[in-house]
């Protein structure tokens, strides 16, 4: 559950971005919203988690994957950062295009925002060769995907200059790096809360229907 403090400064953040939750009347403004995917709107990490655990033989307590300070999570396993290297690019496939899940939520809010009008942008630091297949991929989950609207393939660095050049109303995305830099540009951006980036005084959520619930409870 979201703490007060983060509850409070979501509805802060929500009543600025004014989702709406019913179809857009003419009047409505049509707002960018983008969108990071691993940890952001799919639950990457954990579903990999589960998976090494698998592979190499271990039986690692959730606790350990809760409390990670970084995004690689290959020390809960004993491995070094090389032998996280390898273990990732052995597994990479696997991962992320079996059943990773979804965060609950998720794929209603962008239906949703698809439905009033606004655009979505998808953002992602999947390396370039697997971005068909991951557009195929989130399509297939029902995310509202348009070819000319999904960029991937690219550094924190360059992430945050297409981030500028699209000229987002919102952004969402787990990542401390790339949302500390947007956050001191001016953008607004949202935390999907993570435990590597709890140390960010920005607005968070916890999962996409628990905002989702405080958008609507916001606009009635």
């Amino acid at each position: 559950m979201l703490s007060i403090w983060q509850t409070e400064n979501l509805r802060k953040s929500v009543k600025t971005l004014n989702l709406p939750v019913t179809l857009k009347s003419e009047e409505s403004e049509i707002m960018k919203f983008g969108f990071d995917v691993d940890d952001t709107l799919i639950n990457l990490r954990e579903y990999a988690f589960h998976y090494y655990q698998e592979k190499l033989g271990q039986k690692v307590a959730i606790d350990v994957f809760h409390e990670l300070d970084r995004v690689e999570i290959h020390e809960a396993f004993g491995l070094t950062d090389e032998e996280g290297r390898n273990m990732w690019n052995k597994s990479v496939d696997y991962i992320y295009y079996t059943d990773c899940p979804t965060y609950p939520g998720a794929v209603e809010v962008l239906q949703q925002l698809k439905a009033e009008g606004h655009e979505i942008y998808y953002i992602t630091a999947r390396s370039a060769k697997h971005g068909e297949d991951t557009k195929a991929w989130l399509k297939k989950q029902g995310f509202p995907v348009e070819d000319d609207r999904f960029y991937c393939g690219m550094k924190d660095d360059e992430k945050v200059k297409i981030i500028e050049e699209l000229q987002l109303d919102y952004y969402f995305d787990d990542k401390p790096e790339v949302l500390e830099t947007l956050a001191r540009d001016g953008l607004n951006v949202f935390v999907r809360d993570q435990s590597y980036n709890r140390h960010m005084e920005l607005p968070r959520f916890s999962n996409w229907t628990e905002l989702h619930e405080l958008i609507k409870d916001e606009i009635k």
